[in-house]
């Protein structure tokens, strides 16, 4: 098979494209024909040493997949060879075919189409934890969301309408913030020509926030925390900044606020029943219309590395999809 492989720490520049053997599904894995692979800002950590884990080289980057299962280990029993499934592989999908364990393979609906898929797990399956089990916001709330075109910040947009929230979308550009409004945001903050904290307060009548989504962290997050509401909830989603920034506690004592982590990987590993329930709700929702994943470029399996540069340079609005077959 075909796979992008990542055979030292370096940019993106450095991945080739090579034939390796295929990989054979574990008792508690399957195998999985990878017809689209979503491009995630962990790509870009991942192949240059930056992420949490480092896997053996060579590796193939691609965080989540969307394919038919082509084998099934025998301790796997809710899949079955030519399921349709999207699979979250932490690495592993820029390639033909992936080995997975089965608890991480979840069947689509009839109605999503690969590349779709591919770039729904993650974003939405974040977003949607994030905003549910973590910052449990209720209907007439204020959700800011930072970020806001980006893949999982486009996800918190529209996954806040569909919860009933008033959504401030914040956004580096007049362009960006178009993509957030089509996606159902109330009000628009441009935040390369405007005060983040300024606009909001003006934005909710001197209140702030009831729960600010922040994938971006830097100088937004030390922005974002002045501009909170009582009792407010501040997300810790990623730092796609590059900074990771550093809290003064007394913040969070004046407002009666909370600043709260956001783990998707492993609430679906701890808690699967939760997330089961999650992606049962979005997989409705996304029937129903309310969520339309926006995939903005694709690029073929050769071009990965274009792919993930462009998450990197943060040119990409939405999401980026390899196309596999």
């Amino acid at each position: 098979m075909k796979a992008v492989l990542c055979k030292a720490f370096g940019p993106a520049e450095t991945l080739v494209l090579e034939e390796i053997a295929s990989p054979e599904a574990k008792k508690n894995e399957i195998l999985l024909d990878v017809h689209a692979a979503g491009v995630n800002f962990p790509d870009t950590l991942i192949i240059e040493g930056k992420y949490q884990f480092k896997p053996p080289f060579p590796f193939s980057p691609g965080g989540e997949a969307a394919g038919v299962v082509s084998a099934v280990g025998e301790k796997v029993s809710h899949l079955k060879v030519g399921d349709r499934v999207m699979a979250l592989t932490g690495w592993g999908s820029f390639a033909e075919q992936v080995a997975v364990p089965g608890y991480n393979v979840m069947p689509i609906p009839s109605s999503m189409d690969f590349a779709s898929a591919a770039a729904f797990g993650m974003t939405y399956g974040t977003s949607m934890h994030a905003l549910k089990q973590r910052a449990n916001l209720q209907p007439g709330e204020t959700l800011l969301v930072l970020g806001a075109s980006g893949g999982v910040g486009l996800a918190a947009v529209e996954i806040g309408k569909a919860m009933g929230a008033k959504v401030i979308a914040a956004a580096s550009s007049a362009e960006k913030l178009e993509v957030a409004k089509a996606a159902g945001a109330d009000e628009l903050i441009n935040y390369s020509e405007s005060n983040l904290k300024d606009e909001v307060k003006r934005l909710t009548g001197g209140q702030g926030a009831d729960v600010i989504y922040d994938p971006v962290g830097g100088d937004l997050f030390d922005m974002a925390i002045r501009s909170i509401a009582w009792n407010g909830r501040l997300l810790v989603v990623g730092f796609a900044s590059g900074r990771i920034p550093e809290l003064p506690v007394n913040l969070t004592l004046l407002k009666g606020a909370a600043v709260v982590g956001v783990f998707w990987g492993a609430f679906a590993q701890r808690q699967p029943q939760d997330n089961a329930a999650n992606f049962q709700q979005l997989f409705a929702w996304h029937a129903e219309g309310k969520l339309k994943p926006l995939v903005s470029q694709t690029f073929p399996l050769a071009q990965a590395a274009d792919a993930i540069n462009m998450l990197g340079q943060r040119k990409a609005v939405g999401k980026v999809v390899v196309t596999v077959r």
